[in-house]
């Protein structure tokens, strides 16, 4: 044994227990990420173009590039064992960093999303309480504890919100667009063809194509959890389509529904979905439809929190494992098997970031203060995923590929060039903004940096220890063996 494999990071005993259709369901309910659908919409009806735009030129990609990496490289850890793999150490810990970080604050988004919603149900007379600092803040934490429990109880468990939270999210998706087909049979189509004419368009627009493409990730979140997959090299290709038809579809018929329904300068960031719902189930006379859809609705949302927090607390897991993080991350649970330390970190870092979100802040300025900086950290990783594709088709030999070298070419160049653009894109402030632009463009550049930063110490501290266990290794084996002489 030589010393380097000595701190080297043992094979988690980790279960396989998702098939097919929970990867179909898991894609859905992690890609098509309905509480988006309101923050893009409220820029209007162009939105539509960008999301065309970002179906072909960053989610085609996307798929291909998770069926290529995950075929090569198919262990625990994704997105972090890829970039690893491709670049080296410090790049693959970086892209797991803000893989991980991004979704440390915005589970806590969909948190403040769910609760936001979750008081339709009991009809318009508790839909104030959405508002309520207090009451938001409790059930926000609550519900974080609740998925936690759950996936440290196991994904044979934990899958089972996911999978019905992919459903509630087809359920929600057909019943937002059963009632905007109803509405646009009474009333008429409400939207005119010159709005949809990019000629003379706000430039402050195209920050809605960094919301829209990290709207579209998670194609890659499965391979996360590689090693809890069953047969991956058949499952994940076939998964990755159907998912990826089916989030791409939901995303864009449930924009042009809430549009339907509502002017873009009335859509709530948090609510939009629901105010839709309102307003086109009293037009058509089925006002008590509203309680049911916002139960659908909370479940999917749910759903979608778990899978991105069980999805993410893999890679601090596994960066633990290989000593970049500290080890204690790397355990896992003696009955369960899953990695409880690095999902109750990522608990206790969202309740952290969900308290300072509302100091100072209404509900929905906190909502849009995370979500805005997850946009930019998130992406980070695709620029390796993309950059690993086109990596790999320079190579003059493939290896065991499962795309040729022009399809590699060209995902690999589109998805890059697309992710640079909506990382750019993103430090735009939205339309309708009211702090200066200034100020917006500062608070997103020092907390981008503050994280990068953050990487950078936690890979220096840490590599640096593990070489030092490396040279310990090799003394205590030197000296074993000059013993047994």
């Amino acid at each position: 044994m030589n010393a380097q494999q000595s701190v080297d990071r043992e094979a988690p005993n980790l279960r396989r227990v998702l098939g097919e259709r929970d990867l179909v369901l898991l894609f859905i309910v992690a890609v098509a990420n309905l509480n988006v659908v309101p923050v893009v919409a409220a820029s209007g009806p162009l939105t539509v173009w960008l999301w065309i735009a970002g179906l072909v030129l960053f989610f085609w990609p996307q798929g291909i590039a998770v069926v290529e990496l995950s075929h090569r490289y198919p262990g625990e850890g994704g997105i972090y064992l890829w970039s690893k793999e491709i670049f080296g150490d410090f790049h693959g810990f970086l892209s797991g960093w803000c893989y991980w970080t991004n979704n440390v604050f915005y589970v806590p988004t969909l948190l403040l999303y769910i609760v936001g919603i979750s008081v339709y149900i009991g009809g318009a007379r508790f839909a104030v309480l959405g508002e309520n600092r207090a009451f938001v803040f409790a059930l926000a934490l609550l519900l974080l504890w609740i998925i936690v429990w759950v996936n440290i109880r196991g994904l044979g468990v934990g899958k089972w919100v996911n999978n019905i939270g992919g459903i509630g999210t087809i359920i929600t998706a057909a019943v937002l667009v059963g009632l905007a087909a109803a509405h646009w049979r009474l009333f008429g189509w409400r939207l005119h063809a010159g709005e949809f004419r990019v000629a003379g368009a706000d430039w402050h627009l195209v920050s809605s194509f960094g919301v829209i493409c990290f709207g579209m990730v998670g194609l890659e979140l499965a391979s996360v959890m590689g090693d809890e997959i069953r047969d991956p090299h058949r499952t994940v290709p076939r998964a990755v389509a159907w998912g990826g038809i089916a989030s791409g579809i939901l995303y864009v018929v449930a924009t042009l529904a809430v549009l339907l329904a509502l002017p873009q300068q009335d859509i709530s960031v948090v609510q939009g979905i629901l105010q839709a719902v309102t307003r086109m189930a009293s037009g058509v006379g089925v006002g008590w439809l509203v309680p049911p859809v916002a139960l659908l609705l909370t479940v999917a949302i749910a759903g979608t929190a778990s899978a991105w927090l069980s999805g993410s607390a893999r890679i601090p897991f596994v960066a633990g494992l290989d000593r970049y993080l500290p080890p204690a991350l790397g355990r896992i649970h003696s009955r369960y098997h899953t990695p409880y330390i690095a999902l109750m970190v990522h608990a206790i870092l969202s309740c952290v970031f969900v308290a300072m979100s509302f100091v100072g802040a209404t509900v929905e300025q906190a909502y849009e203060i995370m979500l805005l900086l997850a946009v930019v950290l998130q992406l980070v990783p695709f620029l390796y995923l993309y950059g690993a594709l086109i990596r790999i088709a320079m190579r003059k030999d493939l290896g065991d590929a499962f795309y040729g070298r022009k399809t590699l070419w060209l995902a690999g160049m589109s998805g890059f060039a697309t992710t640079a653009i909506g990382m750019v894109v993103a430090f735009v402030p939205p339309a309708g903004r009211q702090e200066a632009t200034w100020l917006f463009e500062t608070k997103m550049v020092v907390g981008c940096a503050f994280f990068l930063g953050l990487a950078a110490f936690f890979f220096f501290v840490y590599s640096r220890r593990k070489h030092r266990e490396a040279v310990d290794a090799v003394a205590i084996e030197s000296r074993a063996r000059g013993e047994s002489v």
